[in-house]
């Protein structure tokens, strides 16, 4: 799908439908008068018909085909509630309404959609996020059962000439980050009997090969041996599908600069291994690696934008089933830290190939580390599907990513990381246990990786109620690779 920005008034360029916006009470926006001219009138008098109203949610075709296109209006709502969340469910409104439609072309009326306190880049990147999210359909494993293809392909961003720069730019950053969401999106909705360790190396050594700032590293069971990465090769114990460590550095910055880190857990399928789980809905543990597809999806948008920051993204996975080999409650293992664990729950995977990732990344001498699982099903009790959880032991990279999910519309909420809750994690014979009981448990898992990043700026994005949607549209959604983009945005 290709975005572009064109200064053109809204009755201009060639268009198969021409989208604009009108408020609550038959109030037209700007790009609705224009429309309404350019028709004769026909839209007042429409809208005088109470053929729209202008509510929230609202949409309206006229079509007329032929040079003037197609017109779609969109309800706006009250235009004194017209604000950042109701100018995002209008962008939805629209997305939804276009990808709908056989007309493969669409130009915006941009500003219509701009709400107070927001510039015309932030309305440019909503309206691209929402209709590329529209746009996603996964069928590489469609057989008889054809999914019907969207034919929407190129959507031209109407703005005023003094926004034009700023517009394009925007657009160029947005088109990007959807690129990169698409990446994580295909990387979760993979199969675990086709996504799998070495196939997502396959796919670290693929995107090495198309863009030259980027370079990729992989170690297999062996080099995870010689290390002394004892966690991850607990993890991998019970799978006839070895565990790796995968590394991708895009250099963008100078040579010199400090990279930022992304660590993403890629567990491409948990059964809880010894401890299994309950049967139901195991399918969905496939996006038990959505950590790692986002980080995917963060370095494909980095040399999409060549970024001018150095990036590194690590990706450590594993594949965590049940067999004779397999970990056992009870056992104690030593971590590349040389720490020592004693597994209560193999259920609690997750935290352990972070740990010996969190270990090797301080061989880059990061600027800062992030790293991104599916780690709690406490995250999902604490804050629901609407947020991911923030704990870090840097109250400024904190903020700043949590400043990046408001702006992106990608939120997050952030959890405090006391001393007082390590203590749930002692252990009689180990140096800790890799649960601390089921009263705070996305903060524990976190305080546990924290036993890890003591060297380094560091944070932790739990994605468990984000990363995935159940039922009737089960699929991966992309978090957070919009709020992690916008964040690395701002760093440079």
């Amino acid at each position: 799908m290709q975005f572009s920005v064109t200064t053109s008034t809204l009755d201009k360029p060639r268009a198969g439908i021409r989208a604009a916006g009108i408020h609550h009470k038959r109030k037209p926006a700007a790009g609705a008068t224009v429309l309404d001219a350019a028709r004769d009138g026909e839209i007042t008098a429409l809208l005088k018909a109470g053929e729209m109203d202008g509510e929230a949610g609202s949409r309206l075709l006229l079509p007329t085909g032929g040079s003037k296109g197609n017109a779609l209006l969109i309800g706006l709502g009250a235009k004194k509630d017209f604000d950042a969340r109701a100018a995002r469910k209008a962008a939805q409104t629209l997305a939804a309404a276009l990808v709908e439609r056989p007309a493969t072309s669409a130009v915006i009326a941009v500003a219509d959609f701009q709400p107070r306190g927001k510039d015309i880049a932030w309305v440019v990147h909503t309206l691209v996020a929402a209709i590329s999210d529209a746009a996603y359909r996964f069928t590489p494993f469609k057989g008889k059962e054809k999914t019907t293809p969207v034919k929407l392909d190129r959507i031209q961003l109407g703005v005023e000439r003094t926004e034009a720069d700023a517009a394009k730019r925007a657009c160029s950053e947005a088109a990007a980050i959807a690129t990169g969401v698409n990446r994580a999106k295909d990387l979760g909705n993979t199969p675990p009997n086709v996504c799998y360790p070495e196939s997502l190396a396959d796919t670290a050594r693929e995107m090495a090969k198309q863009h030259k700032k980027l370079k990729t590293t992989v170690l297999d069971e062996k080099d995870l041996e010689k290390l002394g990465a004892g966690a991850i090769l607990a993890v991998g114990k019970g799978s006839e599908r070895p565990p790796r460590l995968i590394a991708m550095e895009y250099s963008g910055g100078k040579k010199d600069d400090a990279p930022v880190v992304l660590v993403g857990k890629g567990i491409t399928f948990d059964t809880g291994g010894i401890s299994l789980k309950p049967g139901a809905e195991m399918d969905e543990m496939k996006y038990d690696m959505c950590g790692a597809a986002s980080v995917f999806g963060v370095i494909e948008a980095c040399c999409e934008l060549e970024l001018p920051i150095n990036v590194v993204g690590v990706v450590t996975s594993a594949e965590n089933m049940p067999d004779g080999r397999a970990t056992r409650p009870g056992d104690i293992i030593t971590t590349l830290s040389g720490q020592t664990v004693e597994i209560l729950n193999t259920d609690a995977e997750g935290r352990l190939v972070l740990a010996d990732a969190l270990t090797w990344v301080e061989r880059y001498k990061p600027k800062a580390v992030i790293d991104i699982a599916t780690l709690t099903g406490a995250c999902i009790i604490a804050l629901g599907h609407q947020g991911a959880a923030v704990l870090g032991n840097n109250e400024r990279l904190a903020k700043g990513l949590l400043a990046a999910g408001e702006e992106s519309g990608d939120r997050a909420w952030q959890l405090p990381l006391w001393p007082e809750y390590q203590e749930q994690l002692k252990s009689n014979f180990a140096d800790m246990a890799n649960i601390g009981g089921r009263p705070a448990g996305t903060i524990t898992a976190a305080c546990f990786l924290s036993r890890y990043t003591e060297d380094y700026t560091w944070a932790h994005v739990d994605i468990a109620g984000v990363a995935w949607k159940s039922g009737k549209e089960k699929g991966a959604t992309g978090r957070p690779v919009p709020m992690l983009m916008r964040y690395l945005l701002d760093q440079a």
